[in-house]
């Protein structure tokens, strides 16, 4: 699964693997594919080193990235300062910290031990923070930076290029993927409404081709609705020069989501057991469905706030309900692929599966095509 961008980056197949796990995404690299480390949930700088360290020692010199959060558009704070948590904090309405209260009430949700600190915080929403993870990453021989919602800053992008790190943006709309191109992006990520986390309106088949088109001679990534060797030759087929998987990983074996529950929920989903919803960061992202969605949806609540108030709201009540694997309200982004997640596999059996596939689709292709000149 080679291609004029993997071979520059020096992977043996144009596969990136999104993931929040070190672990998988050291075994992606090792794999031959290219692993990408989400940084969204290392709001301590300290922490984000010792697991930068920990990838370095384990991917065996083979190449990998980071993943950040930067939002297009934030809330801004008053005099246009910089946006401080406490700022956020008290732009949440009362009304939706009772909803909260409520809704967690209603299905037994216990509280947190006290002075116990919730374990999922949102912060890395934030820039500032982004920045502060991005002061580590730099210090390691990433060799890509990606941003998970837009463009990043400009002096982002050249503080990369100064150190020779390709620059990806995800993009659902081929209006988004030429704004990607005017900022000096190096990769367009096209990610198809299938896809897990913040997601578009386009389905993968129509997006891909569109962004192809719009950001030649750029090379493009597909991403929304792949799990299979053969679904990676039609997004090559369709002109992406790689995919871009993130869902797949979470039922692998080297996936720490630290919740048994939350893993038979994955494995037991259908490619329907998922909706596009607002409720856990406050702009669409797709995930399980679950009575948690369902509330923050039903029209009779008070419905979601912008990023990144959303995610601070929220922020102790998902730490609750998977700290206690309150299985009706517990959840996680995840793709419409999810419904070919029925087993736990290694990274590695993934990539196997992957590259038979491909090979399988490939010659298929060529027969068609022999049999075709023979007519």
């Amino acid at each position: 699964m080679q291609t004029e961008l993997s071979q520059k980056l020096g992977v043996e197949h144009a596969v990136f693997g999104f993931t929040p796990f070190p672990a998988v995404a050291a075994a992606i690299s090792r794999a031959g594919g290219f692993g990408v480390l989400g940084a969204v949930r290392y709001t301590d700088p300290g922490e984000l080193k010792r697991d930068l360290d920990w990838v370095e020692a384990h991917v065996d010199g083979r190449p990998y990235g980071l993943d950040v959060v930067m939002p297009a558009k934030k809330v801004e704070a008053p005099n246009n300062r910089t946006l401080t948590e406490a700022d956020v904090e008290a732009m949440i309405p009362e009304g939706h910290r009772q909803f909260v209260r409520d809704t967690l009430a209603q299905h037994g949700v216990p509280g947190l031990a006290e002075g116990e600190a919730s374990g999922w915080r949102i912060t890395g929403w934030m820039e500032q923070v982004a920045r502060s993870q991005l002061d580590v990453a730099f210090d390691y021989p990433i060799r890509l930076l990606a941003n998970a919602l837009g463009s990043p800053p400009a002096d982002v992008v050249a503080r990369a290029h100064d150190r020779d790190v390709l620059v990806a943006a995800l993009a659902g709309s081929a209006r988004h993927a030429r704004k990607h191109k005017e900022a000096g992006i190096d990769i367009v990520v096209a990610q198809g409404y299938e896809a897990g986390g913040h997601t578009g309106e386009i389905a993968s088949m129509v997006l891909t081709p569109e962004v192809v088109d719009a950001v030649a001679p750029l090379p493009v990534l597909a991403a929304g609705g792949i799990g299979s060797g053969q679904q990676v030759a039609a997004a090559l087929a369709l002109g992406a020069q790689g995919v871009w998987l993130g869902s797949l990983w979470l039922t692998t074996t080297e996936a720490d989501l630290h919740s048994p529950a939350l893993t038979r929920k994955l494995l037991a989903a259908g490619s329907g057991d998922t909706v596009r919803s607002r409720a856990l960061t406050g702009k669409p992202a797709r995930q399980l469905r679950t009575e948690w969605t369902d509330a923050w949806d039903d029209p009779a609540g008070p419905g979601t706030l912008p990023m990144p108030l959303q995610g601070l709201l929220v922020a102790e009540a998902v730490s609750r309900i998977q700290k206690y694997e309150v299985e009706p309200l517990l959840g996680t982004p995840v793709g419409q692929i999810v419904g070919r997640m029925n087993s736990e596999r290694s990274v590695q059996a993934v990539f196997d599966d992957l590259t038979r596939g491909f090979e399988q689709a490939v010659d298929r292709v060529n027969r068609i095509a022999g049999r075709s000149g023979q007519s």
